[in-house]
This record gives C-alpha cells, sequence and structure tokens, in this order.
C-alpha cells in the first residue's frame, strides 16, 4: 500500500492519497488539486475516488475540480446531501483500491455526515474474517483528532443542537472508534490551529492506543459529562465556517476560473479603500509594522494567513492586496480562496513603496521585544496589556496585567474591556502573528501608541519572565 499525508500549514488541514495496484483514493482533498494528481502520476496510481469526511466548514474542497480532471467518484456520507453526482455511502459500505480495502463508519458527531475511512491493506492477510478485521488504519476527519475531538456545534441548518450532536459524538468515539485495536493509526483531518476542535496537538498521527490514553475526550465519563464538556465555553464560529460548507455542498468552481488579479495603482486603493473594501496587507509583522497603508489589515502569509483572513473578513467583502510583489499577491489570491474568499479587486502594484511615492500617509506599529515589555509593564502603571490568543492558551500563563481578548472576537472585547485608545497597548500573542493583526484592527478603533510583542508568550517564557494565570492572578 502506498500512503501519503499531505499537510497544510495555513489551514492545519490534513488530506491523503492511498494507493495500490495502480488505483488510488484522495482523502479530504485541499482545493488546488494538483499536487494529487502529480503524486497519483509519480506512483503510477489512477485516481479511483475522491473521498470526503464531511462537509468542511473551515476550507473550500477541491473535489469537484479533482473530478473532473480525473474522471474519479466522489464519495460522500449519505446525509451530506450533496447537490452534484456522488457515491453516498453508508456504514459497513467498502471500496477497493487495488488490494486495499476502504470500510466506511459513520460517525456523527461534528456534523450529521461524518465518516471515517478504516483502510486495510489486504496483502499477506489470510481470510475474509481477518480481512474484514485487520485494519492498519483510520482516517478520521473531523471525528477525531489528535489530543481532541470535533466540535459539536457545526451542524448549520440541520435542526440539531450542539447538545444533540455531542451526544451523537459521544456514540461514534465510544461504540465505533475505541472498538478498533490500539495498534491501529490513526490520522485526522486537522491539527494544531484549527478552529474545528478546541485545543489540537501539533502532531499529525498518532494511534488509538495513545489517544485512548492521552486524549481527555476519550477518558471514561458519563455520556452526560461529555455533552457539558463538549459543550460549555465554545467559542464562537467564523462566520464563513456556514458559507464554506453549502459551497462545498454544491461544489466550488476550479481555481482557474477565478478572475485575474488586476494591478492597481495608489490612488485607485486609496478610493476603494474609502469605498468599504478591505485593504489586506499580507506582509511579515516587521514590515507591516515600518509602514503600511493606514486603516489596512494585516494577515502574513508567514502564517496561518487562510484561517485568519476567513475569520476576520466577511466572505463577500471586497479585498485590495498589499504585498512585497505580484508573485506573492497572486499566492495570496489563491490561499484566500482556499476558504472561500474570490472577491478580489486587485493588488497595489510596487506595494507601499509606491504608495509614499504616491505622498500618500504612511501609517507605522512599534515592535517591542518581551525585555520591552517587561520594563514597560513595570514602569508604566497605566500600560494596557492585551493578549489576543485564545483562552485555553491565555489561561495555560500569560504576561502580568495582560487581559484577555481573543483575536476571533477582538472588537466585542474592546467594548468589554472598555480600554483607552489614547494609553499606549502592548498586544501580545503566541509569537507576535496575531498581535499583528490585532494591532492592525485596533488602529481603525482609533488606538494611537500600538506596540506589538514580537516573540509573543513563547519568548516571554522563554525568558524565565514572570507568568500568570487566572489562579494566581486572583490570589
Amino acid at each position: 500500500m502506498y500512503f501519503k499525508q499531505f499537510y497544510l500549514g495555513c489551514l492545519a488541514h490534513a488530506s491523503y492519497l492511498i494507493g495500490s495496484e495502480g488505483e488510488a483514493a484522495v482523502v479530504d482533498p485541499q482545493r488546488d488539486v494538483d499536487q494529487y494528481i502529480e503524486e497519483a502520476r509519480a506512483q503510477n496510481l489512477k485516481i479511483k475516488y475522491i473521498i470526503e469526511t464531511h462537509l468542511h466548514a473551515d476550507f473550500v474542497s477541491g473535489h469537484r475540480e479533482l473530478a473532473s480532471k480525473t474522471r474519479a467518484q466522489i464519495v460522500f456520507g449519505k446525509e451530506a446531501g450533496a447537490t452534484f453526482p456522488h457515491l453516498a455511502v453508508r456504514d459497513g459500505d467498502q471500496l477497493t483500491i487495488g488490494r486495499v480495502t476502504l470500510r466506511i463508519i459513520e460517525t456523527p458527531g461534528h456534523t450529521p455526515e461524518s465518516i471515517c475511512v478504516l483502510v486495510t491493506d489486504t496483502k499477506g492477510i489470510e481470510g475474509e474474517g481477518a480481512r474484514a478485521s485487520s485494519p492498519q488504519k483510520v482516517l478520521t476527519g473531523d471525528t477525531l483528532f489528535i489530543g481532541d475531538v470535533g466540535r459539536p456545534d457545526l451542524a448549520g441548518g440541520k435542526g440539531f443542537t450542539p447538545q444533540d450532536m455531542a451526544a451523537m459524538m459521544y456514540d461514534s468515539l465510544h461504540n465505533k472508534l475505541l472498538k478498533l485495536d490500539d495498534a491501529v493509526e490513526v490520522y485526522p483531518a486537522h491539527g494544531a490551529g484549527s478552529m474545528c476542535g478546541k485545543n489540537l496537538s501539533k502532531e499529525t498521527s498518532s494511534t488509538i492506543g495513545q489517544q485512548r490514553k492521552f486524549n481527555y475526550a476519550l477518558q471514561p465519563m458519563p455520556k452526560a459529562e461529555f455533552v457539558r464538556m463538549m459543550t460549555d465555553d465554545l467559542t464562537e464560529a467564523p462566520q464563513y465556517f456556514a458559507k464554506d460548507a453549502e459551497i462545498n455542498r454544491s461544489g466550488a468552481a476550479a481555481l482557474d476560473e477565478l478572475p485575474r488579479l488586476k494591478p492597481l495603482s495608489a490612488t485607485q486603493v486609496q478610493s476603494f479603500g474609502k469605498n468599504g473594501s478591505v485593504i489586506l496587507d499580507v506582509r511579515s509583522a516587521d514590515e507591516f509594522g515600518a509602514g503600511h497603508v493606514p486603516g489596512s489589515l494585516n494577515i502574513g502569509l508567514g502564517g496561518q494567513f487562510a484561517s485568519w483572513a476567513g475569520t476576520l473578513i466577511s466572505i463577500d467583502q471586497p479585498i485590495l492586496i498589499v504585498a512585497e510583489s505580484e508573485e506573492k499577491a497572486k499566492e495570496a489570491q489563491m490561499r484566500l480562496a482556499r476558504v472561500g474568499l474570490e472577491n478580489l479587486k486587485g493588488y497595489l502594484v510596487g506595494g507601499v513603496d509606491a504608495w509614499q511615492a504616491a505622498g500618500l500617509e504612511v501609517a507605522t506599529v512599534a515592535q517591542i521585544s518581551v525585555a520591552q515589555l517587561k520594563e514597560l509593564i513595570e514602569a508604566r502603571p497605566d500600560l494596557q496589556v492585551l493578549d489576543v490568543r485564545r483562552p485555553a492558551e491565555y489561561e495555560s500563563g500569560h504576561a502580568p496585567r495582560a487581559s484577555t481578548a481573543p483575536l476571533t472576537n477582538l472588537r466585542e472585547s474592546l467594548v468589554t474591556l472598555k480600554l483607552n485608545p489614547a494609553t499606549a497597548t502592548a498586544v501580545i500573542c503566541a509569537g507576535g502573528y496575531r498581535s499583528s493583526a490585532a494591532t492592525s484592527i485596533l488602529q481603525r478603533f482609533g488606538f494611537r501608541e500600538l506596540l506589538n510583542v514580537t516573540g509573543g508568550t513563547t519568548a516571554w517564557i522563554k525568558a524565565g519572565y514572570e507568568v500568570e494565570t487566572p489562579a494566581s492572578s486572583v490570589n
């Protein structure tokens, strides 16, 4: 059996190519699909099936484009309701590629139509009974992650409550996945950074035995306790999730059908910006801090760009790109399309240098080290410190006096925290990426003295500086 995981860092997304004796299946493909075709060709494999473990909400899949290029059959769980020709599979159905058997397990919980795929290489296994009971791998989609399970509140318009879905998840885990042998390898659709779970591991594979032992959500507990744990303190799902799921239900257009990215002058970008377009600066935090178009949003290509773009930008909002080059602007266009953001008006020719050459105002954000932040905390009692990481990250330890204001709902936090835009405000995350995005949002709300902490909490802890937790803050 040939088996390969493709991991896309900016979406924390894993997809798979499985092959045997000239045939192959692709599981949970990303929108740009040429890599699967190229890899299959290199391994002398013909793609026979394209399997979706569920209607993905956090990215747009390339299943229809891949099918059109390979004549492969698209496979969904029977509850998906996909509106294009596909094979709707049920619990226990089997697909074959060469000598590999792919057995479908219906595992509702993350979504009603979620399935997992048991992978069995039958070579060397004697007897039909042995073949059916000896899988080597299970592709778990968003049902079982490494260290976590899928969130239960993405059912969309299906009429299920998060509590309903969490109860289904409990049954799927305990009555199906945890019945597998401890040696079965686990391959999920997402890793750390995905918003499809609460706190995913950085590992991208594991075993049933390891997850049975270490995954907090798989520990012995009554169903009612599991439901409560899964539905308490859920962060709000980004608005684009529901729209991406519906795009996947009907199938996205091919990437080569996207409109050509238009070159725009500084005055054209300024005009579009005044009329409600998002000016999206995709450079690094340092470059953005040194000088940028006033009012622009900074989401750097170097991090989980697509996920944060989908979270912070409305899916129908017009977008203008500011990048170092035309090539980077085109890269941004492709990566935005992965989450369904396609309303691009163009890019600023010549970047910020062209903006300055046109005599237009340039804004800046000071970049400070954790050592400088420590000095400021000690010297300036009025300093406002904002930690824009997720709640679980904040609670695990944060810089003294830092208030929690997760980037996903930063605008709402500004109202709750009653911050003073005229007061110096230091913004910190794990490494300086999310905090730079946060400073760009705060500038639009009138904050005048902003400080982005480079290296973030990771550098703060490495330096050996004092760390607070919610309990220590109270004490």
